[in-house]
């Protein structure tokens, strides 16, 4: 013990820097993305805001107002952009959520070639979007594929007769390529949970009497919620931000609201830019709540697990 005791102070005092070193790695391991982020969204999110403010030294304007906020509050067509862009994300989050339930159930049950049918279903998740609203474009408008294919078989007059699911005031087109590029984005995440599961619970449940439909109500849905929530609530904040869609798709007015934004910032006179940073200001405190929602239910869930 002697012989111990002289060098417990050398021994603890080369173990005094690695705490220190602990504490640095994280933060430098976060230091790249933080300063992307830091730069890139929070640095042009503050320019947002100075712009919507009114605040443009380029053109001479040094003072802060709320004009742009008021101007844009008074105009018809943002409240018809904002409740055709409300409309779009609800619609589309609600029949992809419904159609990627459906999908990854099926997928789950599958036991002759789940591999290549889950690969199938998932096919489209790297292509973009834009290629998507083009596909779109060329199958549903009135005169693609399906039109003029109608009017070869007969069933239509001719080509401006098929319906119009694209350019038209209830964004049929915007939402059908939405539904389909996040029915597959919903559907991943749905059948990650349920493959991780398994089959025990829903065994237990029968073994007690409990039906399909009881099963999945009251066993494999409240597993599913907490993916559910999430992964609709991301497509939901994309679809009310995304502009590259209803800029393709939909018609000149009303347009989306990103759109609205857009058109307002290419405009060459300037003095459009603040109202068109004031809308995009509103569509980034629109998908903030949603965030914040989203982590709030995220709480609630852990709580509740």
């Amino acid at each position: 013990m002697r012989n111990v005791l002289p060098w417990l102070p050398c021994h603890l005092a080369t173990l005094q820097p690695f705490p220190m070193k602990n504490r640095l790695k994280i933060p430098l391991l976060l230091a790249p993305a933080l300063t992307v982020i830091l730069l890139f969204f929070v640095g042009g999110l503050v320019l947002a805001v100075m712009q919507s403010l009114g605040y443009m030294p380029i053109i001479g304007r040094h003072e802060v107002s709320l004009d742009a906020y008021r101007a844009i509050f008074s105009r018809e067509d943002f409240y018809r952009s904002l409740a055709l862009t409300t409309w779009i994300g609800l619609v589309s989050t609600a029949v992809s959520t419904i159609l990627a339930i459906i999908s990854a159930l099926a997928l789950r049950r599958a036991v002759r070639g789940r591999r290549i049918t889950t690969f199938i279903f998932q096919f489209n998740l790297p292509i973009p979007h834009v290629v998507g609203a083009i596909g779109i474009l060329f199958l549903f408008s009135q005169s693609g594929f399906l039109a003029r294919l109608g009017h070869m078989g007969g069933i239509i007059r001719e080509p401006a007769d098929f319906p119009a699911l694209v350019f038209d005031p209830y964004a049929i087109g915007i939402t059908l390529e939405y539904v389909w590029k996040s029915t597959v984005f919903i559907g991943v995440i749905l059948l990650a949970v349920l493959l991780s599961l398994g089959d025990s619970y829903e065994d237990v449940a029968r073994n007690l009497g409990a039906n399909r439909w009881q099963r999945f109500r009251f066993v494999v849905l409240p597993f599913l919620m907490p993916g559910i929530m999430s992964a609709s609530i991301l497509v939901f904040a994309f679809t009310f931000g995304a502009f590259e869609v209803p800029l393709l798709l939909g018609q000149r007015y009303p347009s989306a609201l990103p759109v609205l934004a857009y058109r307002s910032y290419t405009d060459v006179d300037l003095n459009a830019r603040p109202e068109a940073m004031a809308m995009s200001v509103i569509i980034a405190a629109v998908i903030g709540v949603l965030v914040f929602v989203y982590m709030q239910l995220s709480r609630r869930f852990l709580r509740e697990d």
